[in-house]
């Protein structure tokens, strides 16, 4: 997803350094403030292709739902790049915690960075988790 997110660019966000609610369905804030939010916030999710896609024409990478990965989680990724880090993991016991990434429209903008990622038991549903169904080759 890291990789989808960013689109070849190797900044903390597809398109760049700095972060807006025109780019982004976000808290409309940097740090994490209980009950505070940006002005225009919107404060739900929003229907897809409501904000810019990204390089690779994906839309929604950052912010309005964190997304369901299909890797397990693992307290350190080491420092080597990684495709499909699902492959060959070993399933861990039932009720293991999954990835998610990409943020949601409650967080903070630091969370929604292209490179932070989460975990949430896979039995959690709420209105901040959703998943992607994306065509490969």
């Amino acid at each position: 997803m890291e990789y989808a997110c960013r689109a070849g660019s190797e900044t903390a966000f597809n398109f760049g350094n700095e972060l807006n609610l025109e780019q982004v369905n976000y808290r409309g804030i940097w740090e994490w403030k209980a009950d505070e939010w940006g002005n225009g916030a919107k404060q739900a999710t929003v229907a897809v292709k409501s904000y810019p896609c990204n390089d690779w024409g994906l839309f929604e990478m950052h912010g309005n739902v964190w997304e369901w990965c299909a890797d397990y989680w693992q307290e350190r990724l080491g420092c080597e790049a990684r495709v499909d880090s699902w492959k060959g993991q070993e399933k861990p016991e039932a009720g293991w915690r999954r990835v998610v990434r990409g943020g949601s429209w409650d967080d903070n903008g630091r969370v929604v960075r292209s490179a932070l990622r989460y975990w949430v038991e896979p039995d959690v549903r709420n209105d901040l988790l959703g998943f992607r169904l994306a065509l490969g080759h």
